[in-house]
């Protein structure tokens, strides 16, 4: 398995662990731990034996967003260079977005900026009910420029047009309200609530849970009339595959499908 600068990677039977690694600056990212997490990723994606994803920050905090050294250092290089950057962080999220494995985010402590970006981008992010969320970007004269399809994937155009122009801070109790987790948790019960996402993604078809997460993609964008062929099309393709006949037949049998071990 490679080893990273910045990332501890650790596989647990079919769950990888994705762990920033710069607890000393909260786990802000800089351009190694860009290019690092979407290596990461990227070995995910041909990776059979791993089905999930646990994608967490080691320390008190979960990721506290860009390094500002880093992004000091990219706002003086020549703007070709400058966006080139900005790309490669954008890429960073679409890498885990669109990541073939279903990836669950353990998120503690801070998740500012794009901390909260990353809590986007994951399938199920699960949080302590404390810690502390912010599209803080315009804080500093910036915006969330690279995070906002993700986010505003989570919350919607309204709530983002708040956040994002306050920059105000709120709480994993109003990140669930608001859409942006899927749980928030006590802290001394957020590992058995990240634990048990991993449980039900496991009991699940792991083509199916792929194409589950492409089929979202496909639709989103649709009309409800222009989703009929397209939806029929994948049910009639999908319902015909070794996994869904396998699927079909334990269900029937009331055993336990091959895919649970």
């Amino acid at each position: 398995m490679t080893a990273y600068q910045t990332l501890q990677i650790q596989q647990d039977g079919p769950v990888r662990h994705v762990r920033l690694n710069r607890p000393e600056v909260r786990n802000a990212f800089n351009g190694t731990v860009v290019e690092e997490l979407q290596h990461a990723f990227a070995a995910v994606d041909t990776d059979d034996a791993t089905r999930v994803v646990v994608l967490s920050g080691n320390g008190k905090s979960f990721s506290a967003g860009a390094d500002l050294a880093w992004m000091t250092e990219q706002a003086d290089l020549p703007e070709d260079q400058n966006r080139q950057g900005a790309e490669r962080m954008a890429r960073m999220f679409l890498s885990i977005a669109r990541c073939k494995k279903p990836v669950v985010g353990r998120i503690h402590g801070h998740a500012l900026g794009g901390g909260s970006g990353l809590t986007a981008a994951v399938d199920i992010a699960v949080c302590t009910e404390d810690c502390l969320f912010g599209l803080t970007e315009v804080k500093l004269g910036i915006v969330p420029a690279v995070i906002s399809p993700f986010v505003m994937q989570k919350i919607g155009a309204g709530r983002a047009r708040t956040l994002f122009l306050t920059g105000e801070r709120f709480d994993g109790r109003e990140a669930q309200r608001i859409g942006l987790v899927h749980r928030a948790v006590p802290e001394a019960q957020l590992q058995e609530n990240v634990d048990k996402a991993v449980t039900e993604l496991l009991t699940a078809g792991p083509a199916a849970v792929a194409s589950a997460k492409q089929l979202i993609a496909a639709v989103a964008p649709l009309s409800l009339e222009d989703a009929i062929p397209v939806t029929a099309q994948w049910i009639a393709a999908l319902r015909s595959t070794p996994e869904a006949k396998e699927g079909f037949a334990a269900f029937l049998a009331k055993r336990p499908a091959g895919w649970i071990r």
